[in-house]
């Protein structure tokens, strides 16, 4: 494996996951039995959008900067506890129906503002079958990302504070993956009648309230530092990170990022358990404990940077095709972890 400071680094081994899954299994053929969908997942999903609406409905005639210090305080969680339920969406853990799926993960977009959840649909499945590889894995910073950010505090700090903005200018370097469909288009048109609906009646404070809390739940915040902690190389040559801290109790356990990656049928409520039933796999793997620390090390370590993440060249033959879920199946090629969740 080898690294420069203006480049990432590069592996020639295949991502863990897959191996360890398998030999997990082996070992503890009883986690099979913690696979399968969480329905009430989609009753969380409701109770929080109705949260929102009703905060951005008590701010409506409020000054702006109250609608700021909720979204910092309040709706940063809410609006990214709807992102982990939305990750639920995307991996069909809530109904046994795609549809019905995706209208969840558009629900769970809602007090967003700004259309997501097809995108992220899209993309992360892909990033899941093809994790490390540029130009599929939309996790992945661009080049010309991590070469304008630089590993400064300034730079750094500006990228998580725009981290969605930044993001959302990814998808033309992944020119495999076709970003328009028709479910791109309904998912926009959702948000936009939405938010029509918020300025029309509620006025243009709650618009802005769901606005900040969108930024906040995945920006310059203590939360913001998930972004960080699942794939950037705090500990090379490890490469996925999971996080044990507290902030999990309202995050719906997705600090559990290595176990979700070892077992992506596994559902919220059940990825602790995994851990629990195979520590000696998880225990010794370097995690954090605090996001806030996270972030302060990460804006302020000048050998963390945008380059501190793994990429690698062979796919083993896997081809990308236009439809995500057939792409996450046939990466994954664990045919026994894939039975025990059909």
């Amino acid at each position: 494996m080898s690294a420069t400071k203006t480049d990432f680094q590069y592996a020639d081994t295949a991502e863990p996951h897959i191996s360890r899954t398998k030999e997990i299994i082996n070992k503890y053929p009883e986690i099979k039995k913690l696979m399968g969908r969480n329905p009430n997942t989609f009753l969380y999903t409701l109770g929080i959008v109705i949260l929102q609406i009703v905060i951005a409905w008590f701010l409506a005639d409020k000054q702006w900067w109250m609608a700021l210090v909720m979204a910092y305080c309040i709706g940063a969680f809410a609006n990214h506890a709807l992102f982990v339920l939305m990750h639920e969406f995307t991996h069909n853990m809530v109904f046994k129906n795609r549809i019905a799926n995706l209208w969840g993960g558009i629900l769970c977009d809602i007090p967003n503002g700004f259309p997501t959840s097809v995108s992220f649909r899209k993309y992360h499945l892909k990033h899941h079958a093809f994790q490390g590889h540029y130009d599929i894995d939309a996790d992945l910073p661009s080049k010309w990302e991590a070469k304008l950010i630089g590993s400064n505090f300034i730079g750094k700090s500006i990228w998580l504070a725009f981290f969605p903005v930044f993001t959302a200018l990814r998808p033309p370097r992944l020119k495999e993956i076709k970003f328009a469909s028709k479910w791109i288009y309904v998912n926009i048109i959702a948000l936009i009648a939405f938010d029509v609906a918020v300025y029309y009646f509620l006025g243009p404070i709650a618009l802005l309230y769901f606005a900040f809390s969108f930024v906040f739940s995945i920006g310059f915040h203590p939360l913001g530092a998930r972004w960080i902690q699942e794939h950037f190389l705090v500990a090379p040559p490890q490469e996925t990170y999971s996080y044990y801290g507290i902030l999990n109790k309202v995050s719906f356990n997705v600090g559990y990022h290595n176990e979700h990656h070892d077992f992506s049928y596994v559902p919220w409520n059940n990825l602790p358990k995994i851990r629990a039933i195979a520590p000696e796999y998880y225990d010794t793997l370097v995690y954090h404990t605090s996001w806030t620390k996270l972030l302060f090390q990460w804006i302020f370590d000048k050998e963390l940077s945008l380059f501190s993440r793994i990429l690698r060249k062979d796919r083993g033959g896997i081809k990308v095709s236009g439809n995500s879920e057939k792409d996450f199946f046939t990466g994954m090629k664990d045919k026994e972890n894939l039975q025990a969740a059909s």
